[in-house]
């Protein structure tokens, strides 16, 4: 097939734009090899089963879905009821950035609550959510969901997912994380998955692939099974069994053999904080959140952010402030960042002498 894209062609829009891992690609065509059995009824399945217990612990079951909103809506609908209400942060992605799946198709209400740096607090659930407990007129929380890194790429610390849960259980909620860049968040505190997930008690996990370099692979992870009885049903019912189910616990073994998960992610996360270290130090460029895992967000004229657009991919987030976000991905090189800091200072010396 002729090649349809310019390959030298980088962006820093979303750690989504960048390749598939070499390992992964190379999984995929060993997986590809011979007949296996469909819908999970496979070795690859049962070996991906045996690894994500190595890594959640004891009792953890893992269930591979197609991507990051499918992940979600089958998580939360799994432990779920009818009546049930998720609540969430103001800029988590299951409120913003899902199209309604989670309301729409897993039929849930969701509280959103106001953040501070995109993470959710006891206090601030307090003030937001009414304690109407057994009011008929009123959705029934059933889970807190937390997004690991947040979307504003801010990272919670096992003391703050502990007490989370904790508040929680207390209440007779479950605890969702919400881990589409997890590994991100475990590089940056320098701990393993399972810190941040089965040691704080969480209960059910979203785990991303995409975003750590596979191809349309993601994971739901349950950590306590009396949480979400019928998942493979509700799995099926959300349109996210694989019929070829090997490809995708395939990908997951590749990225999971050895710290493989944690080495990429860490690669991203350096190149993140450099990109925020050299363009901090441009007269005219505000780093605006604090930079704890592989995005960066900013504040720069208008103008120079549509004009830099044009050149490297990369979006506003707040459209009214003129914010951005810039995302840097597995493969994102040195050399990448360094030049599109150059590009940035460059347009900025340009519009401020004109």
């Amino acid at each position: 097939m002729t090649r349809l894209h310019d390959p030298d062609k980088r962006g820093f829009a979303s750690d989504n734009y960048a390749g598939v891992l070499p390992e992964v690609l190379d999984a995929i065509a060993e997986a590809n090899l011979g007949h296996q059995g469909a819908y999970g009824a496979d070795d690859y399945t049962t070996a991906l089963a045996e690894r994500i217990v190595e890594i959640f612990g004891a009792g953890a079951r893992a269930f591979p879905v197609f991507n990051g909103t499918g992940a979600n809506v089958v998580a939360l609908s799994a432990v779920s009821e009818r009546w049930s209400a998720v609540v969430c942060a103001d800029s988590g992605h299951i409120h913003v950035d899902e199209g309604g799946a989670p309301e729409k198709l897993a039929g849930l209400k969701l509280f959103v609550v106001p953040t501070v740096e995109g993470k959710l607090t006891p206090e601030a659930i307090t003030a937001a959510v009414p304690d109407r407990a057994g009011d008929v007129h009123w959705a029934q929380p059933r889970v807190l969901s937390v997004a690991q890194s947040t979307e504003l790429g801010t990272v919670y610390t096992p003391e703050e997912l502990r007490g989370l849960a904790e508040y929680a259980h207390e209440r007779g909620w479950l605890f969702h994380i919400d881990g589409s860049r997890l590994a991100n968040a475990a590089a940056s505190l320098g701990t393993t998955l399972r810190a941040i997930t089965t040691d704080v008690g969480a209960d059910v996990v979203s785990v991303g692939g995409t975003k750590s370099g596979l191809l349309g692979a993601e994971l739901v992870v349950v950590l306590d099974a009396a949480s979400a009885p019928g998942i493979e049903y509700v799995r099926k019912l959300s349109m996210q069994l694989a019929s070829k189910q090997r490809f995708l616990a395939a990908q997951f073994l590749a990225l999971f053999s050895g710290d493989r998960h944690l080495r990429v992610a860490a690669h991203a996360n350096a190149m993140a904080r450099l990109l925020a270290e050299l363009t901090a130090a441009i007269d005219g460029v505000t780093i605006t959140q604090p930079v704890q895992s592989n995005a960066v967000f900013a504040e720069l004229p208008r103008a120079a952010s549509e004009a830099l657009m044009d050149r490297v991919p990369f979006y506003f987030w707040d459209e009214i402030r003129g914010e951005v976000r810039w995302m840097c991905s597995w493969d994102t090189t040195e050399d990448d960042v360094r030049a599109f800091a150059a590009m940035i200072a460059a347009e900025l010396s340009r519009s401020a002498g004109t």
